[in-house]
């Protein structure tokens, strides 16, 4: 009888040691695909800083030049203030995103109808200052597109792993939420009209 009992009680801590590694061995798992999101997160949010950054010396060079058109230069200062106004702290959730992207939209497009005056410039197209700085906006935004993919595909691991059965059970018990993705601005499927 008492050898009966302890193979019970044997069998019963190995299938316990079993249980415990494997959920052990899914909250790791999802702690490290969590911390690559939050990682790649504030790369994002890295680019779209030095974006943000770089806006004031381009405003400062643009006011110099004279006769500029002043409502297009109100309004990229504008859309970075808003900018500045979505505050997301750690790894935002869709509604976050969502108000995040929007200011980022509205900031990307105050910079496109900017570049799009100072095509009337010549005398501004013209100064090294301008030219540097513009090239630094388009290497800004490569970098931005960049890092939104990986953040994505960050994303997309984590939330792929964390909807997997049998780690779907310990996510949901211990609260490891789903992570949103960037999507593309909408209307971004038209080509733009250009007009002369």
């Amino acid at each position: 009888m008492k050898k009966g009992l302890l193979g019970c009680l044997v069998a019963s801590v190995i299938g316990l040691l079993i249980v415990g590694g494997w959920i052990a061995s899914s909250y790791n798992s999802l702690v490290r695909l969590d911390e690559g999101v939050k990682t790649a997160w504030s790369q994002v949010e890295n680019v779209y800083q030095r974006r943000a950054d770089l806006i004031p010396n381009l405003v400062e060079t643009v006011r110099g030049a004279r006769d500029f058109e002043r409502e297009t230069l109100t309004a990229v200062v504008e859309a970075r203030a808003r900018v500045g106004q979505v505050n997301l702290g750690q790894v935002p959730n869709a509604a976050q995103l969502e108000r995040f992207q929007q200011a980022q939209d509205g900031l990307s497009s105050a910079l496109s109808r900017l570049l799009v005056v100072v095509e009337r410039y010549p005398e501004l197209r013209a100064t090294e200052a301008f030219r540097d700085l513009q090239v630094q906006l388009e290497g800004t935004e490569n970098r931005i597109a960049v890092e939104r993919r990986r953040f994505n595909e960050a994303a997309q691991a984590y939330n792929t792993a964390r909807r997997r059965i049998p780690t779907v059970f310990i996510a949901s018990l211990l609260g490891f939420a789903e992570r949103p993705y960037f999507t593309a601005t909408p209307g971004s499927d038209r080509p733009p009209q250009v007009q002369f």
